[in-house]
């Protein structure tokens, strides 16, 4: 199953704040919902492990997180692959930065994946809300570190 993910959201930290935290393997594995460790394993590259609940499906997930064409602090690329006891996964999604205002960062972002397994069988309309929920639980957490960094640096 196919899966689109776009959004544009606002963060009351300066650029070079976001880009880092976008950077920072403990700062995503403290944000991405149910992540439990991301591991170096190349440059730009992590292994992932997940405990996820998705509708009325609950399992593991492991898989490997990338990230590239990186043009700090402006924009890059995520890529994602894996599987496990919910079913597997593959996609990508590009974030663009941009100043908004002193202190504030618009990011924007647009990704697709093909998911498949267990977990598909929720149904598009399900998962896609399931994303989306997904998404803002990971940028609440994104601007609580994203306050504490801007606000320890200013």
């Amino acid at each position: 199953m196919k899966l689109d993910i776009d959004g544009d959201e606002m963060i009351a930290a300066p650029i070079e704040v976001v880009w880092g935290l976008l950077n920072d393997p403990d700062a995503l594995t403290a944000c991405i919902p149910g992540c439990k460790s991301m591991t170096l394993i190349a440059p730009d590259a992590y292994k992932l492990a997940m405990q996820l609940k998705v509708a009325s499906v609950s399992g593991s997930f492991d898989g490997e997180i990338s990230l590239s064409e990186k043009t700090a602090p402006s924009a890059c690329r995520i890529g994602l692959a894996g599987g496990g006891t919910l079913g597997h996964a593959k996609g990508e999604a590009g974030f663009a930065l941009s100043v908004a205002e002193p202190a504030t960062t618009r990011l924007t972002y647009q990704g697709t994946g093909e998911i498949g397994g267990l977990v598909a069988s929720v149904g598009q309309r399900i998962l896609k809300g399931v994303a989306k929920h997904l998404i803002g639980q990971f940028f609440k957490e994104f601007r609580k570190l994203a306050a504490a960094k801007g606000t320890i640096s200013a």
